[in-house]
């Protein structure tokens, strides 16, 4: 009996520490995926920035998916499409002195599920015509290997 529960004992031990390597290993799987993607998302954004302060605006607006599911959802309701998107950037910001400068400040990027991200944030516009600032919150999902914005919204 005692040859019994020891042996029982040792197969729920090695069973406890086999399912926590395996736990570690999937945890440092996440995070080094975690911080992989979150490196993109932030080249992306950075990119964006750098286009957005040139009054770039189709430089912009590479961080899009460039689909007719692009939704972007701002005070003027939504806007689907990377075309018609584009189109409303244009006629919003149609000078440097309408763009400005801008800086996002990225107060969160959370793993929704599979490649697919939300970045929670801030925008901050400095402009000759009066400074803007909001918040938004970004939809990122990687397509074809890039890190693409598929829904913004922007208020």
């Amino acid at each position: 009996m005692k040859l019994l529960f020891k042996l029982i004992m040792l197969i729920v031990f090695t069973s406890c520490i086999s399912v926590k390597a395996d736990d570690t290993a999937n945890n440092s799987n996440f995070d080094t995926d975690k911080n992989s993607a979150e490196a993109g998302i932030r080249l992306v954004l950075e990119q964006q920035e750098k286009a957005w302060n040139n009054h770039d605006l189709e430089g912009f607006m590479e961080g899009y998916w460039k689909s007719e599911d692009l939704k972007f959802y701002g005070s003027n309701g939504l806007t689907r499409g990377w075309d018609n998107t584009l189109a409303r950037y244009k006629k919003n910001y149609p000078t440097k002195a309408e763009s400005g400068t801008l800086n996002f400040v990225i107060n969160d990027i959370s793993k929704i599920e599979g490649d697919n991200y939300w970045v929670m944030g801030e925008y901050h516009l400095k402009r000759g015509v009066g400074d803007a600032d909001g918040i938004f919150i970004i939809i990122f999902k990687k397509i074809n290997g890039e890190w693409k914005i598929v829904a913004d919204m922007s208020c």
